[in-house]
């Protein structure tokens, strides 16, 4: 294991510590923590930050998006709770490196994302890489992946004012969506919602984040000029 990657990983567990009665555990199953350790984080970063990209914070990815810090990819993929023969999807592809962690939990992991350039970036590097269990597209996350659906879990990775019913339509029962929601750059929550065998729907908010906005479902705000995605 790179000392990068071990440091991340305990970087990771020290916060688990201190957020433990809001998350409501004191550890991520093992399997999670493996997948963490199993990505070269540095690949899915631009080449100029790639000495930050284990350190446990976000970095810009360009075109005003983001790479969530690990402890919230390693968070959020522990609420998720997917078994190895699950289908999820996930809403806001970035550079592809939540993907990639979902890649080595589940059968098959479906990706979204509403800004051309990066779909199409991360879907090379993503099977330059050999995660050949993800499949990319570009379009509205509001929408979802109908014709894939229902899912067995999905994970939004960016703020939406209110979850999309879309969504919730394609969670399978028993499945799990979770999704930060709140207003763009003010206050939000991290959500998890569960979907029962009946239909029946449990809300948990989870603890506060901070996330780019969902856009989509609607026109698409303009996002200044083309920045570089990130290297490989």
């Amino acid at each position: 294991m790179r000392p990068d990657t071990a440091r991340m990983l305990r970087d990771i567990a020290a916060e688990i510590h201190y957020t433990r009665a809001l998350i409501g555990r004191e550890a991520f199953a093992p399997r999670v923590m493996a997948a963490m350790a199993a990505v070269p984080r540095h690949l899915f970063v631009p080449e100029g930050d790639q000495d930050l990209a284990y350190a446990n914070g976000p970095l810009p990815i360009g075109w005003g998006q983001t790479i969530s810090q690990p402890y919230i990819v390693a968070l959020m993929t522990d609420l998720l709770a997917c078994g190895p023969d699950d289908r999820v999807l996930e809403i806001g592809t970035g550079s592809g490196y939540q993907a990639a962690v979902l890649s080595g939990l589940v059968a098959q992991v479906y990706s979204l994302e509403i800004i051309p350039q990066l779909a199409k970036a991360a879907a090379e590097r993503l099977a330059r890489l050999g995660y050949l269990n993800v499949s990319v597209r570009q379009g509205d996350g509001h929408q979802g992946w109908p014709e894939q659906a229902p899912f067995d879990g999905i994970l939004v990775t960016a703020a939406a004012r209110a979850i999309p019913p879309a969504l919730v339509d394609q969670l399978s029962p028993g499945a799990r969506l979770v999704i930060p929601v709140g207003q763009p750059y003010a206050h939000q929550d991290l959500l998890l919602l569960e979907k029962g065998p009946d239909g029946s729907l449990a809300l948990t908010e989870v603890l506060g984040v901070a996330f780019v906005p969902l856009t989509g479902g609607g026109p698409v705000p303009a996002t200044g000029a083309p920045e570089p995605a990130p290297g490989a």
